[in-house]
């Protein structure tokens, strides 16, 4: 007997704004142009709520042709003190106009780029365990001081 793999659906999960602070651009490094941008604040909503705590960042590398590989790592803490670790894998990519205008912080219309990202969440919270067992993916909007998306359970 040949066992045939479930195909993947998208569960909408929860809805996450990261607020974003200084960005350090470190220039051309060994491993590509740089750049860190300060995690400052937010917020969960959805399935889960929680404050993103401060402290966290997103390690960026800026390809040849303006497109960004997203490493973000921070925590959030629900209000009975729970914590949630988040690592977030991704790209942001478009036309060289688009991603200029969002590097200056231009609102542009999110039909215009490509911004999806992968998480993983970790937690010692018995009540999020279950947040432990599945992959999500989002689809993100870039506005001048934040990042905004929608997270989906991978079923």
């Amino acid at each position: 007997m040949t066992l045939t793999p479930a195909v993947p659906g998208l569960e909408p999960t929860f809805d996450v704004t990261v607020r974003v602070g200084n960005v350090a651009d470190y220039g051309m490094t060994r491993a590509g142009h740089r750049r860190v941008i300060d995690i400052v604040g937010g917020e969960i909503t959805g399935s889960i709520h929680a404050t993103i705590l401060p402290g966290g960042a997103d390690w960026q590398l800026v390809r040849p042709d303006g497109t960004l590989d997203i490493d973000g790592r921070y925590s959030a803490a629900t209000a009975s003190g729970e914590l949630i670790y988040i690592t977030v894998s991704g790209v942001r990519g478009g036309s060289p106009e688009t991603l200029e205008a969002l590097l200056r912080g231009e609102a542009v219309d999110p039909s215009q780029y490509y911004f999806r990202t992968t998480l993983t969440l970790e937690t010692s919270a018995p009540s999020l365990a279950h947040l432990e067992q599945s992959l999500f993916i989002a689809s993100c909007v870039r506005e001048a001081d934040a990042v905004r998306y929608r997270a989906y359970r991978v079923t």
